[in-house]
């Protein structure tokens, strides 16, 4: 049978049982939001399981969140924010069957570091709703966001771009509309936080503990980071408002000198990631004195 005469059937249905439907839309909403609720309890005691970052999604109300699964070709993930939707490929459900969210100790390192980059989307999502509805409620995003928008000037208003992502020495410059800045910052933002949870992960992998135990394995995290600041894998990207370059380039990266700063990696993991402090101070002295960027300059250091 075609999808016409499935939609026409249930128009006709709908229209001469209403009070019925009404009402089990009503409980199918409510079955739909406790679903939610218990999706997300489960995602956070897995987490503290794994031993993953838990402060930023502690703040994510359970039901504010709705997973849906799709077969994905173009994106690992989409995360649609006003509606609040996040898509995920299948292969993240339970049994790959698109209906649940497949428990995070069943996930791959990979499958993690794209989980948690797309629950950081709906993290910024949330504070940008909440940032106005009370001063209390304001009081908890105003920092971040605060941060956000003073980079999102300072930074990524005028970037340097790889044309070639593979040749990240070629660079170009552009000028951003306030849409292309923000989303390159957010995309460079969510990029640290799934290569922090990938990586944590692996160098948590021989010892099961927590890298925040392991002295090496600390070490090891804070080599890492070090490397990815040379190899150019901090980096976001945005898309093209002007329909001209975007058939050029459905999206633009950013090269080196645009990647994420040690500033904006200090203030994510202390407000995002909530890492411990003692930690964050040994990744800022292993990068040892290095000279103010002009954003620094102006604003002075993050708390």
């Amino acid at each position: 049978m075609s999808d016409r005469p499935i939609r026409l059937l249930l128009v006709v249905w709908c229209c001469w049982s209403g009070p019925a439907f009404l009402a089990e839309a009503s409980v199918t909403s409510l079955d739909q939001q406790g679903s939610a609720g218990q999706t997300w309890v489960r995602v956070l005691a897995d987490a503290e399981r794994l031993r993953l970052p838990t402060k930023f999604l502690k703040a994510l109300p359970p039901e504010f969140i709705r997973f849906e699964f799709d077969d994905l070709r173009t994106y690992a993930a989409e995360y649609h924010p006003g509606e609040h939707r996040m898509v995920l490929n299948r292969s993240l459900s339970f049994n790959a069957a698109g209906r649940v969210l497949k428990p995070l100790a069943q996930m791959t390192h990979r499958e993690l570091e794209v989980l948690y980059h797309e629950l950081f989307h709906a993290y910024m999502d949330y504070l940008g709703l909440i940032e106005g509805q009370s001063r209390e409620a304001g009081s908890r995003s105003e920092d971040l966001l605060g941060f956000a928008r003073e980079q999102q000037v300072c930074r990524y208003s005028e970037v340097k771009i790889a044309p070639i992502v593979q040749r990240q020495y070629e660079m170009e410059s552009r000028y951003l509309t306030q849409a292309e800045s923000w989303e390159a910052l957010n995309e460079t933002w969510a990029v640290f936080i799934g290569w922090t949870v990938w990586n944590q992960l692996e160098v948590q992998r021989k010892t099961g503990k927590s890298m925040f135990q392991e002295r090496g394995q600390a070490h090891g995290w804070m080599r890492r980071l070090k490397t990815a600041f040379e190899k150019v894998e901090l980096r976001g990207y945005y898309v093209p408002e002007d329909p001209e370059e975007r058939r050029l380039a459905q999206k633009r990266y950013l090269a080196k000198p645009s990647q994420l700063t040690l500033r904006e990696a200090v203030a994510l993991m202390k407000q995002v990631l909530g890492f411990q402090y003692d930690f964050v101070e040994e990744v800022e002295a292993s990068f040892g004195s290095s000279q103010p960027s002009s954003c620094e300059a102006a604003a002075g250091t993050i708390k």
